[in-house]
């Protein structure tokens, strides 16, 4: 037997490993009981039948779908994603660009939401059933029962339209600056902050009151020190655990998340991508981005998991 906290990082490694495979089965099956002939979908409804029966059999459509399966996911752990069927590139070169893209844009609503979820999150305990708190707590919950897309086009048109501050479509491309490009994803990334921040906030906020019930805290509360440090210093480093699996799950949704507001947006990221080839039932895209997508879930979740088993100092110094 190893130390406690390698054998929970093991544990939670394995099963990770075991959902992305199961994962990749959910994603390859659903794309094969979608309704339509692929090959039919490519050559267009004029083809003649033998055209539809030679594609089909270029493209290995005729192989049972366990083959086909067990070919896809060999491909994959070799890093090659396959062909597009609706231009004939490279699907790990079409996706590289978008890739990057979705993550820039994610990486500035994490780096915007995080931070201010926490301050807010500490506030509201400070003023805890007070005006601050409940001023706090009503807008995060106003905020959060709003579809992305309807902040997205409220936004779109006080904003952009009626005031002009910021472009209402977020194109990026390799010639523009830092600064110009943050200009560009500024109502992209005002829309994820909105929509991730009540959860971590109200998450952040009910772990440390949970902490603050602890017989420590009182003791601290005793010696006479600042109420504020008290929370700073005493009670949020002992709730690292659940606000961190909170934060971990937002940016996965920040990840995973983003198709609406890509598609709102036209933002080239990994969205819309997926959403142009959806439309042009380009089966293999479609596969590649969803495994991406899971992949990227599954792995923000893991290291969730492993921060908590981590941070927890029963595993830690096991007696």
């Amino acid at each position: 037997m190893g130390h406690p906290i390698l054998n929970l990082v093991a544990q939670r490694i394995a099963l990770g490993l075991l959902l992305l495979f199961l994962a990749s089965g959910l994603i390859f099956i659903g794309t094969q009981i979608l309704p339509g002939d692929v090959a039919q979908s490519i050559l267009g409804q004029s083809a003649t039948p033998e055209a539809v029966a030679n594609l089909r059999k270029e493209l290995g459509l005729n192989d049972p779908a366990y083959v086909r399966y067990f070919k896809w996911l060999s491909g994959v752990l070799q890093g090659d994603l396959g062909t597009a069927l609706s231009n004939g590139k490279s699907i790990a070169e079409g996706i590289s660009t978008r890739l990057k893209n979705t993550l820039f844009l994610a990486s500035w609503a994490a780096a915007l939401s995080v931070p201010l979820a926490v301050v807010l999150g500490l506030l509201a305990v400070q003023y805890r059933n007070r005006w601050p708190d409940k001023l706090i707590s009503g807008i995060s919950l106003a905020s959060i029962s709003l579809p992305e897309f309807f902040i997205g086009y409220l936004l779109i048109y006080f904003v952009s339209v009626q005031l002009g501050w910021f472009p209402s479509v977020a194109i990026l491309n390799e010639t523009m600056s830092l600064g110009e490009k943050l200009n560009a994803i500024t109502l992209p990334v005002v829309v994820l902050t909105m929509v991730v921040l009540a959860h971590m906030m109200r998450m952040t906020r009910a772990a440390i009151l949970n902490v603050m019930q602890s017989a420590y805290i009182e003791t601290a509360e005793l010696k006479g020190l600042n109420p504020f440090t008290v929370i700073r210093k005493h009670a949020f480093p002992n709730a690292i655990a659940p606000i961190v699996n909170v934060v971990m799950i937002n940016l996965a949704y920040l990840v995973v998340g983003v198709v609406i507001v890509e598609v709102i947006f036209v933002y080239p990221g990994m969205g819309q991508y997926l959403v142009d080839h959806v439309s042009k039932r380009d089966v293999p895209v479609v596969q590649a981005c969803a495994l991406i997508f899971a992949s990227v879930y599954i792995s923000l979740n893991i290291i969730a998991d492993i921060v908590s088993i981590v941070a927890n100092p029963r595993l830690r110094h096991p007696k």
